[in-house]
């Protein structure tokens, strides 16, 4: 065999070896090691890599234990689960060496105060006033001279559109349209519209029309200045008096446009039935307000991941009064949990869960999770997840870990959730790390 053909075989042979060992499974499980990892102050944290080899584990006594020990090093077997407690906040390293030798990894170990919160599932009603007045759609307004036309199409106002102000006069009260539409009447000056649309201010002159059959100056819009429905609480944080609700979005029926939030509401909510889930047809909580029932919080953002506000004091009808530790987004994993809601009344209950699939998400996203119901109770009463239910706390492990968001169409039985990590951060609790609704015509 001459040289070349020797180097050929070697290469090949090389080619293999590696392929066998990038595949192989401790090998896969040295790359599953994580450059950096969060605890929370005070809770501990296990840990499992099922890696057949001993190492010596250091980190910074002060701010962290291994095993419930105070040195410095301790010798670890990779292949068996071992804890990390958290001392005191603040940032650290982790330096892992294979057989107590070979430096193999450093590790960043960020530790956050503790958090905890009152789980929520209460249903709650919502009432949310926008920032401005929506436009939901046109309609043709018919002239003195019989011809039909929209003056706000024309002016070049689009569904889901919000106007600002009106001839610089802030506006968010559907009645207050009418009072500058007639004030045209009498100027004959067009209208200084101001509106935004993608999140950028425009401005545009509209002139109304007289409906001659109303007797009113018309805009030729469907708008609306306000919404309400029923949702569900998902936690409220004590130290902070805030709250979270809902896991996604407020979204306007008619656009599909996020709801932007001048002001609003959560009150006590009474469920009376259960419209039941069926394939291709979700179902729904049939809710009332409570009569005379008093506001639990008010509402200052609309995100993504839900509702939040302040809220005074802890809400009745709790399932626990008791506060709970919460997770991290990469701690969730799948297998069982539960969810709290409610399916009469005002009682809070707890059902089991199967949490079928985790997403790897290092940034907020929605879709975090796929959930399955398995409480034959829950399925029984409502088929799965039903419109109402969306932002029931999820638990696993004694923790709160996220909320429920969505129903699947098809199998109402799953749906999606969404981690608690993203919800803390957008009710400012947790610092971000490396309805039925009607128009009106005007």
């Amino acid at each position: 065999m001459n040289s070349n053909q020797r180097k050929r075989w070697f290469g090949l042979v090389l080619v293999i070896f590696v392929c066998t060992v990038g595949f192989s499974t401790p090998f896969q499980q040295f790359a599953a090691f994580p450059n950096e990892l969060r605890l929370f102050s005070g809770q501990m944290k296990r840990l499992q890599y099922g890696v057949p080899v001993h190492a010596e584990v250091t980190v910074d006594p002060q701010m962290l234990q291994i095993n419930g020990s105070s040195e410095q090093s301790l010798s670890v077997n990779l292949n068996e689960p071992f804890s990390l407690q958290p001392n005191q906040s603040g940032q650290t390293n982790m330096k892992v060496k294979l057989f107590g030798k070979i430096p193999f990894k450093t590790i960043k170990v960020n530790v956050v105060p503790d958090l905890r919160v009152i789980p929520g599932g209460q249903t709650i009603g919502v009432k949310v006033k926008s920032a401005g007045i929506l436009v939901v759609g046109h309609h043709q307004v018919m002239d003195r001279d019989g011809a039909k036309q929209s003056p706000g199409e024309a002016a070049g106002l689009k569904m889901g559109d919000l106007i600002m102000s009106i001839n610089d006069v802030p506006i968010n009260e559907v009645h207050r349209v009418g009072e500058h539409c007639e004030k045209f009447g009498n100027d004959k000056q067009p209208l200084q519209v101001t509106y935004k649309r993608g999140g950028q201010l425009n401005r545009t002159k509209l002139s109304p029309v007289y409906d001659a059959d109303d007797r009113a100056w018309r805009l030729g819009l469907y708008i609306r200045d306000s919404a309400a429905g029923v949702g569900t609480l998902t936690f409220y944080a004590p130290d902070q008096g805030v709250y979270g609700a809902l896991g996604h979005v407020i979204t306007d029926m008619d656009t599909q446009t996020p709801i932007e939030v001048g002001e609003g509401q959560i009150l006590q909510s009474n469920v009376i039935s259960i419209n039941k889930s069926q394939t291709g047809e979700p179902g729904e909580k049939r809710a009332q307000f409570v009569k005379e029932g008093k506001i639990l919080g008010n509402i200052e953002r609309n995100t993504p991941f839900g509702i939040f506000g302040k809220m005074n004091e802890a809400p009745t009808h709790s399932y626990s009064e008791k506060s709970l530790p919460v997770a991290f987004a990469e701690d969730v994993k799948e297998g069982p949990a539960q969810i709290l809601t409610v399916v009469n009344g005002q009682k809070v209950e707890r059902f089991n869960i199967e949490i079928v699939h985790v997403s790897k998400q290092s940034g907020p996203a929605t879709k975090g999770m796929v959930i399955k119901i398995t409480d034959k109770r829950l399925i029984n009463k409502t088929g799965g997840i039903v419109q109402g239910m969306s932002g029931s706390p999820i638990l696993q492990d004694g923790k709160l870990v996220g909320a429920v968001t969505h129903v699947f169409v098809n199998d109402p039985s799953s749906g999606y959730g969404c981690f608690i990590e993203w919800m803390l951060q957008d009710a400012g609790v947790l610092l971000k790390s490396s309805s039925k609704r009607g128009g009106e015509a005007a």
